[in-house]
């Protein structure tokens, strides 16, 4: 394909993933209004986020392997369409169930637009141009972000309320299916098919029962009780059934387990799960911070966002950009764990109190951090995997990645909760022994110290006492994602870099042992002169 097909079949799939992505970004700002309407909890609260995390992380990996054996753009339209349905009736939810009902479904289209966007942009563009165009990924992903939560609160603080949000994607959806149509034609695979329902059911069943325990634990029922044994021991079970399906049963596994025999894909695989824990674990409870703990209206919160996605978009720009000149791209990695390390530890500080352009510089740096890790974790697992299995590789890392967002969601939900929950209650009791609340009204918040407050309604001490609570836990929040990042970073230490491939087919036997910089014999020979600027690029003569 021409740079000029290449561009307008990317205008398409950019619209797909911009679609994604405000789907969950347009909703954080909402979520407060939402969960106040519908009378929800913390733990509510949590789930609306974790539903479409689920299932879009169970079904990635199927999307992926459909991905090589059906056609791309149909798979891409029918995740369009499902994520249409998911938005409209979520729309009409008169309840929390059928909220988080609606946001499971639309997950199963955000997961096919999360896997196949990469996968499409795969089977183009080879792994050395594709820095090029991984920059507009990223100028997408952080126009979603940004303007996500400021539309998110434009819509709230309008007469349409909280449930415009789930309506605003719609007619882009709608461009992107018309844009696909007219844009992309590549080769469909034709070959039978065998789609491992079983081992993804089981996965997403061992998943959905420990985040069940993760949220519910300590409200609902003790750490240590039967309770929390049962559901433990039966997500370990479905978890070991898994694999066992995985290895032994299954034609074609959702995640092949010979993948991991990669190196380069076992440690980026690690790495998305702890990043995903830090990245989403955290930052999707920021915008409560900005709403419960600062007072911010939700355009206010919104806008506050614009400092992390403004540090996203550069980095992932630039870092772009300059892999697809140099085809180095394990620094970037290494750099970029070092700034989202930093940016979490700093955002640990934060309370209440902490002046917001201080919070806004905190954010900055970790959106720096991301914007260089995020993208190039994947081009490192597309670089070294072989064509047939490039969707299930890329469908994997952005799986386990989604893995360590619902789990990093789910438990520290619950640990927010428990400490706001314990520090409301130690401050009620004393502003009820300074006089400053009556005990009507310290009885009254003892029944729902666990559900999220409408702080308008509150009277000023006890508004000064969640404000407070809020600002406090969701500085601790960051710091428990701190060791998360570590962990990510001595993974990415480990990676072996591999110079980027100039082809998107299976490397030849000669290319292949320039980029390895030895030929079979041991004699060296000359790495690749690339012709950047051009379309193509001409490799070296062997000496």
């Amino acid at each position: 394909m021409t740079h000029r097909e290449i561009m307008e079949a990317l205008t398409g799939l950019l619209l797909a993933m911009f679609v994604a992505m405000l789907s969950s970004t347009v909703v954080s700002n909402a979520l407060p209004a939402i969960v106040t309407d519908l009378h929800g909890s913390q733990t509510g609260y949590t789930w609306v986020v974790v539903a479409t995390l689920l299932t879009m992380t169970a079904t990635t990996p199927i999307w992926g392997k459909l991905a090589d054996l059906f056609s791309k753009k149909l798979l891409v339209q029918a995740a369009l369409v499902i994520f249409s349905i998911g938005s409209v009736v979520a729309a009409i939810a008169p309840n929390m169930g059928v909220l988080i009902g609606a946001r499971a479904f639309q997950g199963l289209g955000v997961g096919g637009l999360t896997a196949l966007v990469q996968v499409v942009i795969a089977s183009m563009v080879s792994p050395r141009e594709r820095g090029r165009y991984s920059g507009y990924i990223g100028a997408v992903f952080a126009t979603a972000t940004v303007s996500g939560p400021l539309l998110g609160g434009l819509v709230v603080d309008s007469p349409l309320g909280w449930r415009g949000c789930f309506m605003i994607g719609l007619p882009v959806a709608a461009i992107a299916f018309v844009v696909l149509q007219k844009t992309l034609h590549l080769p469909t695979v034709k070959r039978e098919v065998r789609i491992d329902y079983l081992g993804a059911t089981l996965i997403m069943g061992g998943i959905s029962l420990i985040l069940v325990w993760v949220s519910l634990a300590g409200n609902n029922f003790d750490w240590i009780s039967g309770t929390s044994a049962a559901l433990v021991a039966a997500s370990l079970l479905l978890i070991a059934a898994a694999l066992w399906v995985e290895a032994r049963v299954a034609a074609e596994p959702v995640i092949p387990l010979r993948l991991f025999r990669d190196r380069t894909t076992a440690l980026a695989t690690a790495a998305s799960v702890m990043i995903g824990v830090a990245m989403f674990g955290a930052t999707v409870y920021l915008s409560q911070y900005f709403q419960l703990a600062r007072g911010m209206s939700p355009t206010e919160a919104g806008l506050m966002s614009i400092a992390m996605v403004g540090g996203l978009l550069v980095s992932s720009i630039i870092s772009g950009r300059v892999i697809t000149r140099t085809g180095l791209w394990k620094r970037w990695l290494v750099g970029g764990m070092v700034f989202v390390i930093a940016g979490i530890a700093l955002l640990g500080t934060i309370d209440a109190e902490t002046p917001l352009l201080v919070v806004g510089a905190y954010m900055a740096l970790t959106g720096i951090g991301l914007g260089a890790t995020m993208q190039n974790l994947v081009l490192s697992v597309q670089n070294n995997t072989a064509p047939e299995d490039l969707g299930a590789a890329s469908s994997v890392v952005a799986m386990f990645r989604s893995i360590g967002g619902s789990a990093g969601v789910a438990a520290l939900g619950a640990v927010l909760a428990h400490q706001v929950t314990s520090s409301v209650k130690d401050g009620l009791g004393a502003l009820l022994a300074s006089g400053q609340v009556s005990p009507e009204q310290l009885a009254q918040m003892q029944h729902s110290t666990g559900d999220i407050p409408d702080l308008a309604a509150l009277p000023a001490p006890i508004r000064a006492l969640y404000e407070a609570s809020f600002g406090e836990a969701v500085g601790h929040l960051f710091m428990v994602a701190v060791p998360f990042a570590i962990v990510a970073f001595v993974c990415i230490l480990f990676i072996k870099e591999v110079p980027l491939r100039t082809t998107t087919g299976s490397p030849s036997v000669a290319e292949s042992e320039i980029e390895a910089g030895v030929v079979a014999t041991g004699e060296a020979v000359d790495y690749p002169a690339f012709d950047v600027e051009g379309e193509g690029a001409r490799v070296g003569e062997r000496r």
